[in-house]
């Protein structure tokens, strides 16, 4: 399995760590440059094989809103998103 993590927070990097020992691809978006394997949505999008799995761990509300908004005009038909805020 292959999915990207935008949020790497406490629970978000926490998941992005337990789900690679798993065995499983994921790469990572934070606005933080340091906990982040990407630096933007954009890049996130573009590694991941179609169809792509996100799942978006930021907080509930406006922040969520936004992501879920630009990962909207990146992401394809067929693609999922998963709203874990």
């Amino acid at each position: 399995m292959e999915l990207g993590l935008v949020g790497l927070g406490k629970m978000g990097g926490n998941m992005r760590e337990r789900i690679r020992r798993a065995g499983h691809t994921v790469f990572g978006y934070d606005r933080n440059p340091d906990l982040a394997d990407v630096h933007s949505l954009e890049e996130l999008v573009g590694k991941l094989k179609g169809p792509r799995v996100v799942w978006v761990m930021v907080p509930a509300g406006a922040a969520t809103q936004s992501t879920v908004d630009e990962l909207g005009d990146l992401l394809s038909e067929g693609d999922i998103v998963v709203d874990g805020g």
